[in-house]
């Protein structure tokens, strides 16, 4: 009997039938993948199962409950996390193997992320190596929090690591993407906002809005990466000033019409 470790590969997903393809078929090299599909109404799930993925339809109440229950849909003890605008790279497939088959693994690693946008690759902005949560780890070393709707927090039980070789990540096909996905964001992380008690106006709106442009486009660089720099420091100030101007909404109940005498 071969004591080779296995690997599940999930993938969440929702109306990405422009998407799934390249990334399912990026994972196919794994001894199982699993698309976590939120009952999407183009041909995502039927586009995964043509290509050998098993697809488990799940109920979206944020991407924390999400990922969990993604990850008990795994059958074996490693899993990868893809998400279904990124593509594990041959290179990062190799060191993956590599590292599940070390019996001194770290339980949970980060995995570096080369981002492809307005026809380039872009070098900074915070985009590389633009780790998130760990995307390799042991069934049972990664646990997310369940009230997170957005930028979800999680607990490591073990130890960490960083992988050396990077997936791809094609964030949006289109500027209308931006739009949609911070349109999207920005009411969940409102949600995220008043659940966690913070406080908003329309002058903390602006102020987060303008320090999110600064903070990509100066801090970090993301002048050096073009106007693809520029719409992406552009993007974070409209996705967080409406953040916080939805938040100023919930709490002064904005939206209520007046009513007549």
């Amino acid at each position: 009997m071969s004591d080779t470790a296995k690997l599940s590969i999930y993938i969440i997903a929702y109306n990405e039938e422009d998407k799934i393809a390249d990334a399912v078929t990026s994972a196919m090299w794994a001894d199982e993948v699993i698309v976590a599909d939120s009952h999407s109404q183009d041909r995502t799930a039927a586009i995964a199962e043509r290509l050998g993925a098993r697809v488990v339809q799940l109920d979206f109440n944020g991407f924390g409950q999400l990922r969990n229950n993604a990850i008990a849909a795994c059958s074996h003890d490693w899993i990868f996390s893809l998400d279904s605008d990124e593509r594990c790279t041959a290179e990062a497939a190799d060191e993956i193997r590599d590292i599940i088959n070390r019996k001194s693994a770290a339980d949970a690693w980060y995995t570096p992320r080369r981002n492809w946008f307005m026809g380039r690759w872009i070098k900074h902005c915070g985009w590389y190596p633009d780790y998130r949560q760990p995307q390799l780890f042991r069934k049972h070393a990664l646990v997310f929090n369940d009230h997170d709707e957005v930028h979800e927090g999680f607990k490591i039980h073990g130890s960490i690591d960083y992988m050396q070789q990077a997936i791809w990540q094609i964030p949006f096909k289109d500027l209308s993407q931006i739009q949609e996905k911070g349109k999207r964001y920005s009411s969940l992380g409102a949600i995220k906002l008043e659940r966690n008690n913070v406080s908003a106006s329309m002058g903390k709106a602006v102020a987060r809005g303008l320090w999110a442009f600064f903070r990509i486009y100066i801090l970090k660089l993301g002048f050096l990466d073009g106007w693809a720099g520029f719409v992406i420091a552009f993007g974070n100030l409209e996705g967080t000033f409406y953040r916080y101007a939805k938040l100023n909404e919930r709490q002064k109940e904005l939206n209520k019409a007046p009513k007549l005498p």
